[in-house]
Order: C-alpha cells, then sequence, then structure tokens
C-alpha cells in the first residue's frame, strides 16, 4: 500500500513557493544562471497569487507577488540619510587620475595601492535600507543629506532584494546602488508605445529616474527597472570584511545583483588598463555607462581619508570623452518651459550620438547661438555626454552653405504670442504672458495656490497638472468656477488615462468628499488681501516683500495695474528691473484678461486703500523723469529739464535749442533727443508724465494728514516665543500689514519686541538693550483694534 503524503497547510506552501522564487530570481537576476522554464516561473507566481487571495491573513510586503505596485501616493515623504550619500569628484585625464593616486599614496604613505573598480553607471543613485533582513525603506540620493522616500516603487524592482539570503546578515543593513533601465528594455519600451502611439521615454537614464519617481507605484512596476549594488551605508550588528571588493562578493550572497565587469586594480596604471578595456566595450554593453570608478579597495584607508565636503578623497570618478557626432541645422525653434524661459534650440537631420538618436539640441540661450553663430543650414558638431541634453557645441563654417542669415530672438512668444523679454544683465530670455500661455499654466497656477499667495489648501501640483492636461483649467480664474462634479469627473479620466481606475469606481460608488474640500478651499480664498493678490500673480520678480511695499505705497489694485512701470520705481526698494518686470507683465492683454476675470469670478480684496500721501514727495518731477532710465539724464540733469516755465511737460516736446537754452550740456541734451526719437520711448514718456499728475490729483482730494500712515509705519518688531492665538507666520503678516518691519533678530534698531511663551536668547538679547517688550495680549489688542 503506498503511503500518501499529507498536504500541505497553506502558510507552509505559501512560505515554500515564495522561497522557490525567490531562489528564481536570484539565479536570474544576480547569478545569470537560470534554474527553472519561465513557464514554471510564472506557475509558481499564479499559485502563490492565488494562496495569497485565498488567505489575506498570509500577506507580506516581502511577498514576491509584492512588486506589482501598490495604490497611488499623493507626494514622496523625506528621507533623512543617517550616513549622507556623497557625490564622485570627476576625472577627465590621464593625468588627473595619476594625480588622484599620487595623493592617496602621500597620505596614506603606501606604493601602487590596489583600488575596486566598476562601470559607473548612467542611472539614479539609490538607498535601501533593511532590518533583520527584510527591506523596510528605500530613498533617492537627493541632495546627499535628505532623499524622498520610494520604497513603494522599489519593491516593484525585480532586482532589488525584499528579503535577503542566508542567515549572517547584519541587525541592520543600509545598501546603496544605481537603478537603470538596461539599453534593450528601453528600446522595446519605447517601440512598444510609438506602436499603441503613446509617449516614448526619452533615454535609458531618464526613463529610470521618470519611472523610479511616478507618484503610483503600478505605472513604476510597468517599467523595465533593474539595480545594481555598490556601496553599503549603515551596518549594525555584523563586522564586514576589509577591503570593499570583499563586502561587495558578501552582498552578492545577500542576493544583490554586483556588477560582473567590478574587478580590482593596483595603482595608477592599473586603474587606467581598465578604464581603456571598459571604454573598448562600453558600446556593447548592455546597459548605459559614462566611465568608470575607482575607490580604494582598503576600508580603513578611506575612512583615513574621508571626505571633502560631499566628495570623498579615497574615489573617483573617470569620465569618457563626451561624444561627438555631425549633422545639420534643418531649424531654429524657441522652447518656452514651465517658468516661462525662453531656450532656442536646434532642430537636426537625426543622428545617432551616444547610443540615442538625436533630432534636437539645445542652443541655451541667444547669447550662446550669437557666440557659435549657429544659422539654419549649418553644419554642427553635438555632444552628448551621460545624462546631458544634447547641445550644439561648435558650427563647421567652411561647411555654410551661402545665403544664410545670423538668428535672433523672437520678439513674441510661439505660443501665446505675449511679448518676449530680455532684462538687462540677463541671460534668459521669458515670455511675459505668465497667466495666458500654455507652457506656464501649471507653474503659473501652482504658484498662484500656493500658502503664501491665495492659500487653496489641497490644490497640489498633481492635481493641478491633471486639471491642465484634461482641459478643465486654463488660467487661475478657472478655478473659480469648478464644481464638485468637475472635479471627480477630472478624478475619473485621469484614473481612465492611466489606467488606475479604483474598484470603487468600477462599481459606481463615487467618494466627493475631497472634491467638496477643494471647492471649499477656492470659495476661502476668494477674500484675500492685496500683497497676496499681487504675488499670487506670479509677476518675475515680485515677492512676498515687494507686494507688501506695492500694497502700501498704492493701495489698490486699479492703481497698480494701469500705471505705467517708472512710476513703480518711487516705491523704496523696486529699481527698475523690478519695475520693468512688472510693467511687462501688466502690458500683456492676456494677463489682463485674466485679472478681469478672476474680479469677476467673485476674488474680493479687502484692504484697499487710498494711495499714501507719501508719493506726494516722490513724485516730484525729477525724480519721475530719472526713472525712466533715461542715459545720461540723472536726477540733477532732470531737475534742469524741468526748471523752464513749461516744467515737466517739456520733456515731451522740447528741442535742442532748448535744451541749450536750459544749460543742459551738449552730450546729455544729445542722449535725451535720441532716446525720445524712438516712437516706444516717446509714449512711455507721455503716459508717465499723465500717470503722475493723476496721483497728485488723487493725493490732493485727501485730507492733510497722512491717510495711509500705518500705526506701526517705520518700527522695527521681533516674534520670540510661541504665541497660543495665531501663528508665526500670521503675527508677521498682519504686523506688516500695519506699515511694521518684522526681524529676526534683535538689535538697537528694534523698535519692540512680541514675547510669548518660552521665548528664549531674543528676549534676553532686548532686556540687555533696554528694548520695550510686549506680551501677547498687548500685540493681541492692538491688532483686533487695527482690523
Amino acid at each position: 500500500m503506498t503511503a500518501h503524503t499529507p498536504p500541505a497547510s497553506p502558510a507552509a506552501r505559501v512560505a515554500e513557493l515564495r522561497e522557490l522564487i525567490d531562489d528564481a530570481n536570484y539565479r536570474y537576476h544576480v547569478l545569470d544562471d537560470p534554474a527553472i522554464a519561465d513557464i514554471e516561473y510564472d506557475r509558481l507566481m499564479r499559485e502563490l497569487e492565488a494562496l495569497e487571495t485565498a488567505h489575506p491573513e498570509l500577506a507580506d510586503p516581502a511577498s514576491p507577488t509584492a512588486r506589482v505596485g501598490a495604490a497611488p501616493s499623493r507626494e514622496f515623504a523625506e528621507v533623512r540619510h543617517a550616513i549622507r550619500m556623497l557625490s564622485l569628484a570627476n576625472a577627465f585625464s590621464d593625468e588627473e587620475v595619476a594625480e588622484f593616486v599620487r595623493r592617496i599614496e602621500e597620505q596614506l604613505d603606501i606604493r601602487e595601492p590596489s583600488f575596486a573598480v566598476e562601470p559607473k553607471f548612467d542611472g539614479l543613485a539609490i538607498s535601501l535600507r533593511y532590518e533583520d533582513g527584510r527591506f523596510v525603506q528605500g530613498a533617492t540620493r537627493g541632495d546627499g543629506e535628505t532623499g524622498e522616500d520610494v520604497t513603494a516603487n522599489l519593491r516593484t524592482v525585480k532586482t532589488v532584494p525584499l528579503r535577503l539570503r542566508g542567515d549572517d546578515w547584519p541587525h541592520v543593513l543600509e545598501v546603496r546602488g544605481e537603478i537603470y533601465m538596461p539599453r534593450a528594455a528601453f528600446e522595446a519600451w519605447n517601440e512598444k508605445a510609438r506602436a499603441a502611439g503613446g509617449k516614448v521615454l526619452a533615454n535609458p537614464r531618464n526613463g529610470a529616474a521618470g519611472s523610479l519617481r511616478q507618484l503610483d507605484p503600478r505605472i513604476t512596476a510597468a517599467r523595465p527597472l533593474a539595480f545594481y549594488a555598490y556601496a553599503v551605508g549603515v551596518v549594525e550588528g555584523v563586522d564586514l570584511p576589509p577591503l570593499h571588493s570583499q563586502v561587495m562578493q558578501r552582498l552578492r550572497d545577500w542576493g544583490f545583483p554586483v556588477a560582473e565587469l567590478a574587478g580590482t586594480a593596483r595603482g595608477a596604471q592599473g586603474c587606467l588598463d581598465y578604464y581603456r578595456r571598459i571604454g573598448a566595450e562600453r558600446d556593447a554593453l548592455p546597459f548605459d555607462i559614462d566611465g568608470v570608478v575607482y575607490k580604494l579597495d582598503d576600508l580603513a584607508g578611506q575612512r583615513e581619508l574621508g571626505s571633502v565636503g560631499r566628495t570623498p578623497r579615497w574615489a573617483i570618478a573617470h569620465k569618457f570623452p563626451a561624444q561627438e557626432q555631425q549633422t545639420r541645422v534643418e531649424a531654429i525653434i524657441v522652447n518656452i518651459g514651465r517658468t516661462g524661459a525662453a531656450t532656442p534650440a536646434a532642430v537636426l537631420v537625426p543622428v545617432h550620438v551616444g547610443g540615442v538618436t538625436v533630432t534636437n539640441a539645445t542652443l541655451h540661450n541667444a547669447d550662446q547661438v550669437a557666440r557659435l553663430d549657429v544659422r539654419i543650414g549649418d553644419t554642427v558638431i553635438v555632444r552628448r555626454a551621460g545624462d546631458v541634453i544634447p547641445e550644439v557645441v561648435r558650427v563647421v563654417p567652411e561647411l555654410r552653405p551661402d545665403g544664410t542669415q545670423p538668428w535672433g530672438m523672437p520678439t513674441h512668444c510661439p505660443i501665446c504670442g505675449s511679448e518676449i523679454v530680455r532684462e538687462e544683465g540677463e541671460v534668459v530670455a521669458r515670455c511675459s504672458g505668465e497667466l495666458v500661455c500654455p507652457a506656464q499654466r501649471v507653474q503659473s497656477i501652482f504658484h498662484f495656490a500656493s500658502r503664501r499667495a491665495m492659500d487653496i489648501e489641497g490644490l497640489g501640483e498633481r492635481l493641478i497638472d491633471d486639471l491642465v492636461a484634461l482641459g478643465f483649467v486654463k488660467s487661475p480664474a478657472d478655478l473659480y468656477a469648478l464644481t464638485v462634479a468637475d472635479f471627480v469627473e477630472m478624478r475619473r479620466q485621469a484614473d481612465e488615462r492611466d489606467g488606475t481606475t479604483p474598484e470603487s469606481v468600477k462599481a459606481g460608488k463615487v467618494a466627493t468628499k475631497w472634491a467638496d474640500n477643494l471647492v471649499e478651499a477656492i470659495d476661502r480664498s476668494r477674500v484675500t488681501t492685496l500683497d497676496r493678490f499681487l504675488h499670487a500673480l506670479g509677476i518675475e520678480h515680485v515677492g512676498e516683500s515687494t507686494a507688501k511695499a506695492l500694497a502700501t505705497w498704492f493701495g489698490s489694485l486699479e492703481c497698480i495695474r494701469h500705471l505705467p512701470w517708472p512710476l513703480l520705481t518711487v516705491v523704496p526698494d523696486i529699481g527698475g528691473e523690478v519695475a520693468r518686470a512688472i510693467g511687462h507683465f501688466l502690458e500683456q492683454e492676456g494677463n489682463q484678461r485674466v485679472i478681469d476675470a478672476l474680479l469677476a469670478g467673485g476674488v474680493r480684496i479687502e484692504d484697499t486703500h487710498a494711495p499714501s500721501t507719501k508719493l506726494r514727495a516722490r513724485l516730484a518731477p525729477a525724480i519721475v523723469l530719472a526713472a525712466l532710465g533715461i542715459p545720461k539724464l540723472t536726477e540733477k540733469r532732470a531737475a534742469q529739464l524741468v526748471a523752464g516755465p513749461d516744467g515737466a511737460a517739456a520733456a515731451t516736446s522740447i528741442d535742442a535749442e532748448g535744451l541749450a537754452t536750459l544749460g543742459m550740456p551738449e552730450a546729455v541734451a544729445s542722449a535725451f533727443l535720441e532716446w525720445r526719437a524712438q516712437p516706444a520711448h516717446r509714449g512711455l514718456l507721455k503716459r508717465t508724465l499723465v500717470a503722475t499728475q493723476a496721483l497728485l490729483d488723487e493725493l490732493a482730494t485727501l485730507d492733510g494728514g497722512d491717510n495711509s500712515c500705518l500705526p506701526l509705519d517705520g518700527r522695527t518688531v521681533v516674534l520670540t516665543g510661541t504665541l497660543s492665538s495665531l501663528s508665526r507666520d500670521e503675527a508677521k503678516e498682519r504686523l506688516e500689514r500695519l506699515g511694521a518691519k518684522v526681524a529676526g533678530s534683535v538689535s538697537k534698531k528694534t523698535s519692540f519686541v512680541v514675547a510669548g511663551e518660552e521665548a528664549g536668547s531674543k528676549l534676553a538679547k532686548a532686556h540687555e538693550l533696554g528694548i520695550e517688550i510686549w506680551d501677547e495680549a498687548r500685540l493681541q489688542a492692538l491688532l483686533d483694534g487695527n482690523r
């Protein structure tokens, strides 16, 4: 009689299947020695999925089935690295490598040290944290101190072990490495995307970085990502071997992929021999690299050498030369970025550079185009180095065809038609149609809704991306027409587009509380202050302090939005560059239409008041004329110009003889007349003089006192400690509305200090200097009395 083996319990079978699948993954991805056929692997996965579905109590985030991706996140949390993730210095020549090795030899008093050598992957640096052998957290490098938590996304990468092999691993192990996209997988992905009419990835590195930073891990799971380990960070509970190369072998034993091309080399010559060998194999490799890395193999020596800033003294990246090819410029176009930056780019006859077909190359800015003298029809050299955007590096002048013309930046945006402005001293030209330019919509609306602007709680960048992409919003004014039904429909379309429609929605159950909250937040933002509204418009150079100054001095939106820019310079701390930026913004009809639409949509500015009577002294004719920026026309010379019987009006019609009669130096007179001869300048002069008189007429109707001399005008206040009735930001904002300057430190110039609970050194400093101290009750009484 044959004995029957009793069936395994679900828990035992699940554990067995996980072990079998983990072993298959290790042999396939780490050892490159598959143990089972793909069909058998798929069968095991299906059985495990079925068991986990039938027995949800057996779910485990370290299970191979967890790689399909979890529900989407709305944002990434920050992760502070326990040990800083360093950035390598670069070497571009044999001499630099020899110098790097020589410094190590001198500092450690050794000859021909041994180096761990490895390819420099062209991907995204990450950190993986394991506790008791299980993957618990993954983060990007970020700035080296703080990265983004991408744990859910990293769980979907098959070459990232979710559980470590063996049992001799540390209690805590942090592994550093590179997420990358293999070349073949990248090409296959793009081929599939092109066939489906979808969006192709720019290159393997950008594909890897963009895939890992998806807020929805299910999108990451669909992307062909891979991982290689190259270092360790925090290690607790186990002493690692003394050599880096030995540590890498230990990581391999624990289940981490380690570059097969990694090895060791002795001295500078050994490193250079490795560099040349890898360089010769580069084009045939299954992944992109942009150089090789040399690390002192001895870990004790690494610790002794330490680092300088964020750069280790014991390691260096030896970069391959930039890859260049020759092609021809078919056109020069201007791309408008999210912030309005106008960047010229060359449209090229397609050329293969560094494993990528390049059809466009950046020209950076108008100065670079002029410096290179790039023209349509030119033969040019295009360079692509690592993850750098392809660029035109030089023209081949002997191949230039006859009849080419120098290129110039267009005067108007190719997308919205607004004026393209390049401010004096600036390299970058910008589209001034901030509120109406489609290229700037997401950025302008995101800024408009931000906390220190209109403060629309819950309206984050991803929601704005979807609202714009799906056509629900074209300008900030459209936000005030949105309904709960609009938000729900937008979410439905976005989920359908991304293939992430929740099961509850498919079943007809639609949650709307989030949409209710958003509509309420938008409605709350309708009532605002002038400085917040001005800041929210996103005008170049207009931050919170500039917006407050404009609001304090001019008092109303209607006054500010129709002023010629020279009059803005009469406000303290607003110079010509800032004033011109405001003027260019307000001269665009599209921006003015959006302002009108915002007001029509119910936005109400609650603190409108008459202009400050202190403007009278600042609107003296000589000051106003000098503000126009006319060459050689200083305030002293402008006073000379208006000294005649016609006053400032003479500036619009006076001739050379009249200027000579006034005693104006010939050079100054000539510069003034040449400036005024330009129609645009003549029109600006007339508008400025008319607006000046209108302001003076309005100020004349006010009473003798200074109607906008605020209670705290000219006083400096310092806040310290915790206030119970309002936040520090709220207190600062309300004090500034009353004319105060809120400073961060106590000095002899401080008028008074507001001390809340647990006030510290600032309070002590105030007592030492004899500065007046206010408690919270006194502050609240002032604020309540000046609402």
